[in-house]
């Protein structure tokens, strides 16, 4: 086992959240998927062994890791195909939630922290469109869905996986990422229907274990928190609550001037009133999980790019990068957003890693006491 960055539990103060010798920790996260999708399992495990991944995640310079899954997953824990598993012959003959977590604990024996996400209802890419996966709840929908569940079944198989010993027992199983971006269809969800479920849910998971910390990303496809200044999230534990949001080159429900367009003061005032305000009110930690590029950007691109890195090394916010993967669950087509190649041991040395470095500042044992 590898010696921790950090020493948990942890806990918020302020806009910050603080290990339990009171050092500020910046998430510098990296998003490993798969457990959401189609094969149901965390990617890679055919090409490379788990510990090998996650002890080439932290060598990599992040500190934490964001692994999403779908309800499907809970529901009907397939039994998995030993080709899906080649390089982890230790876990031939298992399930996707066995599978599932083994990875938490291999992550967390390389002393990275792990931030568990319910992304998505049904298995599969998250594109957006598809109502059934819009919110935590469906069954309103009827049959059109074919995986359907109401509040309290996504909050029973919220507390389903995260009752597993390797997850509930592990300290540096961190945080509870409620729910991939909530909007409903057309981004209609309201702030305050998302706040009320997210508090029952948060509340629920906190009887299981008090430390976790509770992530409730904004509306609209995570991009607006700015409902929390009316309506906060009240949890049963005080100093565990995180915001997230996502912020890509499109992203603005409705928005005719998309973030690759923007010039930078237009772009600062969208992030001041969707989320910007609770880090420099000092209200609570934000926590910016998604954000990504392509390895060919266009124009658009780099200049999304450079002005979120702008940003969020000005108001010094926590960050995730969609994704580690260099490959899709889908049909295997190349991942253009990811950091490492098809062995899943080369690092993609581009613009992109190199301005996530300067965000690190973990890397240079550059540590804040609050």
């Amino acid at each position: 086992m590898q010696d921790r960055l950090f020493q948990p539990p942890l806990r918020t103060k302020g806009r910050y959240i603080l290990d339990s010798i009171d050092t500020r920790i910046k998430f510098c996260s990296v998003n490993w998927y798969g457990g959401s999708d189609e094969l149901f399992i965390p990617s890679g495990l055919d090409i490379r062994h788990r510990n090998a991944i996650a002890h080439q995640i932290r060598s990599m310079g992040f500190n934490t890791v964001r692994l999403p899954y779908s309800d499907e997953l809970v529901l009907s824990n397939p039994l998995v195909p030993a080709t899906l598993l080649s390089a982890n012959k230790d876990l031939e003959g298992s399930r996707a939630l066995d599978i599932f977590e083994a990875c938490v604990v291999a992550l967390t024996d390389a002393g990275l922290g792990v931030i568990i996400n319910n992304h998505i209802t049904q298995a599969g890419w998250c594109d957006g469109k598809n109502l059934c996966d819009a919110g935590w709840s469906n069954s309103h929908l009827g049959p059109i869905c074919r995986v359907r569940q109401t509040e309290q079944q996504w909050i029973s198989h919220w507390t389903t996986l995260m009752a597993r010993p390797g997850i509930k027992d592990n300290p540096l199983v961190v945080g509870c990422d409620l729910r991939n971006e909530p909007r409903g269809l057309w981004g209609t969800t309201s702030w305050g229907a998302w706040q009320r479920a997210a508090q029952k849910c948060g509340n629920e998971l906190l009887k299981q274990n008090k430390d976790w910390l509770i992530i409730v990303e904004g509306i609209g496809s995570a991009n607006d928190c700015s409902g929390a200044r009316k309506e906060p999230v009240q949890l049963i534990e005080p100093h565990r609550l995180v915001y997230s949001v996502h912020v890509f080159s499109w992203s603005g429900w409705g928005s005719m001037d998309p973030y690759s367009r923007r010039p930078y003061p237009a772009f600062v005032l969208a992030m001041q009133k969707k989320w910007g305000y609770l880090l420099t009110e000092d209200i609570a930690p934000v926590w910016v999980a998604e954000i990504g590029n392509t390895n060919g950007p266009t124009k658009g691109d780099l200049h999304y790019w450079n002005n979120l890195m702008r940003y969020l090394e000005h108001v010094d916010a926590d960050w995730g990068y969609w994704a580690l993967n260099p490959r899709k669950p889908k049909d295997n087509v190349v991942e253009t957003w990811g950091l490492i190649n098809d062995d899943w041991k080369t690092v993609v040395e581009d613009y992109r890693m190199e301005s996530l470095r300067k965000l690190m500042p973990h890397m240079n044992n550059n540590k804040t006491e609050i």
